[in-house]
Formats: C-alpha cells, structure tokens, sequence
C-alpha cells in the first residue's frame, strides 16, 4: 500500500512493500532544488545523489562507486550502501525494486518506448545476471504516472506497447493502453510477484503531480529516489 511521510514538511509517497529507503515525490519537492535538504534526509553527502541521464532507451546500468555520470541510461541498478539513486518523471512510469536478500535495487523510468522495449524485465534479468537476485525475492513499487483512461496512443506505439506483453487481458482497449498494468505484467511474467502499484495519475491528479501531456509540456518533474539498507 502507498503511503504518505514528510521531508521539509513536503509530501512525498512510499510503498509499504519495500524495506529499503525511497520515495516518490510530489510536485511540492522538487529535486533539482531540493537536493541538500534530500541528502540530509538519507545521510549521505549531496555528491552522492546519483541521477542518469534519461534519454526514454532501454539502457540499464550498475553504478560503480567512482562513476558519477550515466549518459543514455533509463535504469540504474544499486548495489552501494552510502549512494542514493534518483529518475525524474512526468507521466512515465517510475518502478522501484529492491531485492532484499542482496541489499540491491534499482529505479526505472518506463516511458512509453522504455515499456514497450521491456526495461523493467530487462532490469530485472540484470540483476539475476549480475547480481544473482532471486525474482522472487525482489519487491517492487510502481509509482504515480498516467492513468489506463487518460494514455491514449496510436499506431507504432500501440503496436509495440502490445507486443511487449504476453497476456495483454485487460490492458488495452481501443487506442488507450495501462503503462502500470504492462510494467506489472512485465514484472509477472519475469518472477516478481510482489508489486505495489500506486493508485495516483499525473494527470488526473494533476494537483499532486506533474504531467507533461496535461502541462502543456511542462519541464518541472517529480522523482523516484532509492537508498539502500545500511
């Protein structure tokens, strides 16, 4: 279940689910002028706040500890204590997992492009491959971004959004398509079986968030930050 706690008296919401540090947060806490008092809320030093650079790929990385900078990356995977990582959003999909037999997680950013290329199962079978995670053991947080009644798309990319699922049951009807029901699905079909999924929209709860579509385009964004145990 999604819940509510505060940083700088500001809302940001969590899932009850994963044991480790992390938060999705509104549109009332900004990252980007936030970071200081963010880190102060982890215990880490600011420069160890890590964002890639989001491009809408499918592209996952491992962060190494003296690697400060991911170009091209739409998935970081964390296996350091004392780092915090962070994707901006603004109706894609943020995805939180954590695995907490090995203390590792990962945050995601599934755009349209990133859903339809499987990145959340892709990141999943990088930290099978890499990490020796257990599916099983990964618990993951679907956050807030647009809803299956206001995601309508045409052509190539409900083509594609279609092919990136095996059961498509209930996840399509006309041209609109659920991003947090094929992101869930992905996961499922890889061996995640506990998923929290959060209940907001960016858009029709445009009050708590930000929307690109809703926004005319708006650059302002919310973020998905993920801490480890220590």
């Amino acid at each position: 279940m999604f819940k509510i706690k505060k940083i700088d008296n500001k809302d940001v919401y969590y899932s009850d689910i994963i044991k480790a540090q992390h938060f999705f947060t509104s549109r009332d806490l900004i990252a980007k002028d936030n970071l200081e008092k963010i880190a102060n809320y982890l215990n880490i030093p600011s420069a160890n706040l890590i964002k890639p650079s989001q491009i809408h790929s499918s592209n996952i990385e491992i962060l190494k500890e003296e690697k400060r900078e991911y170009k091209d990356c739409d998935a970081l995977i964390l296996n350091k204590k004392n780092y915090a990582i962070y994707l901006n959003f603004a109706d894609c999909t943020p995805v939180i997992l954590y695995d907490e037999k090995n203390n590792a997680g990962a945050v995601i950013h599934a755009g349209w492009r990133g859903s339809a290329d499987r990145i959340v199962y892709k990141t999943v079978q990088k930290m099978i491959n890499e990490l020796n995670s257990n599916p099983k053991n990964i618990t993951a947080a679907i956050g807030p971004c647009i809803c299956f009644e206001c995601f309508e798309t045409y052509d190539e990319a409900l083509s594609k959004l279609k092919n990136s699922v095996k059961n498509k049951e209930g996840l399509f009807k006309d041209n609109f398509a659920d991003l947090k029901g094929i992101n869930k699905a992905q996961l499922e079909e890889i061996g995640v079986e506990n998923i929290d999924i959060c209940p907001y929209c960016t858009v029709c709860d445009n009050d708590k968030f930000f929307s690109y579509r809703k926004e005319n385009k708006t650059k302002n964004r919310h973020s998905a930050f993920l801490k480890l145990i220590d």
